[in-house]
This record gives C-alpha cells, sequence and structure tokens, in this order.
C-alpha cells in the first residue's frame, strides 16, 4: 500500500512541476506601442461650401469678453451652427467706439482648443471675402481682445465637446449664462 501511496504522489508530483513548467503562448502583437495621447486623430472636418447671409443688427447677440477693452463683440445668432464635427460655427461682429466693424465667419474646435477663420467682410462691405481664410490655430487666452477663448470657455464647449445644441449655446448666450455660472 505504502508503494501505490508512493507512487500516486510521484505522479501527482510530476504533473504539478510540469504544469508550472509550462508557460503559455503569448499572443503575438507585431505592431509598435503607442501612447493614447500621442494617438492621431481620425476626426474629418465637415466642409463648409456654403457661407451665412451677413448678419442683421437685430441678430447680434452682445457677449462680454474682457472690462478692459473698449471693444464690443457680438454674435449673429442666425449663423450659428454647431456641427456633426465637433465645431461651433458663427458670425463675429466687433465693433471699435468709433463705429468701425470687423465682421468674420469663423469655428471653434471643442476637442483641441483651435479657431479657424473661413472668410471676412469684403472691401466692399457686402459679401465675404474667403481669401483671409486660415487654418487651424491655437486659442490664445492672454489677450484683452481673446473673444475666441471667452467663446470657447464661456459658451460653446465644456469637456472638449460643445455645451449643447445650437439653441442651448443661443439661449445661453441672450441670458449671459456663462459656463461658470451654472456649476452648482
Amino acid at each position: 500500500m505504502k508503494a501505490i501511496v508512493l507512487a500516486l504522489a510521484c505522479v501527482a508530483g510530476s504533473v504539478v512541476v510540469a504544469g508550472c513548467s509550462h508557460t503559455p503562448a503569448k499572443p503575438k502583437d507585431d505592431t509598435p506601442f503607442h501612447y493614447l495621447l500621442d494617438r492621431t486623430s481620425e476626426w474629418t472636418e465637415n466642409k463648409v461650401d456654403t457661407l451665412p447671409a451677413l448678419p442683421n443688427a437685430r441678430d447680434l447677440i452682445d457677449f462680454d469678453v474682457s472690462q478692459n477693452t473698449p471693444l464690443h463683440f457680438a454674435v449673429d445668432g442666425k449663423s450659428l451652427d454647431v456641427g456633426s464635427d465637433g465645431v461651433v460655427r458663427y458670425t463675429v461682429v466687433i465693433t471699435s467706439p468709433t463705429g468701425a466693424r470687423n465682421v468674420n465667419y469663423e469655428g471653434i474646435r471643442c476637442d483641441t482648443y483651435e479657431w479657424r477663420l473661413y472668410a471676412g467682410l469684403n472691401a466692399d462691405h457686402d459679401g465675404w471675402d474667403r481669401t483671409v481664410a486660415n487654418d487651424w490655430t491655437r486659442i490664445e487666452n492672454g489677450n484683452l481682445n481673446a473673444y475666441h477663448a471667452a467663446l470657447y470657455q464661456d459658451y460653446f464647449c465644456q469637456n472638449k465637446v460643445p455645451m449643447g445644441t445650437t439653441k442651448v449655446i443661443l439661449n445661453n448666450i441672450r441670458m449671459h449664462r456663462t459656463a461658470m455660472s451654472q456649476i452648482k
């Protein structure tokens, strides 16, 4: 009987040792490792083939940028659009104390904190000029007239996505409900 128990113990020990010495095969993965933040995105911008109508004074909605600037800032409510690409497009009207106006059709990309100029008011003040368009540019915070930062942070974007639908954003601008004023 001792011989049988000894034989079973040897067999069981051999199985355990054999099982421990076998390492499972790793799946073959030859792809290089990339950190999540280093990955290139597959984002594609919606085409901007048509531009909105030039703004009317009755459709302008004022917004604050800084108490230190003499300029007056407004968004054309009829032009504002939240695109399926995460870009908020709008017409901005900047007026100086002497009445000079700068009118631009722009976009703010929420996921990258960037802005883009699509067109500006032409020299005759009767249409758009696309030759002034630029590519995506990082939004600057430090300028007194940094209206892009004010629009991004106060009304357009939150957590790298648009703050809501076109209607929600327009209502927030009309009521001067900034993102900070909505935190409870």
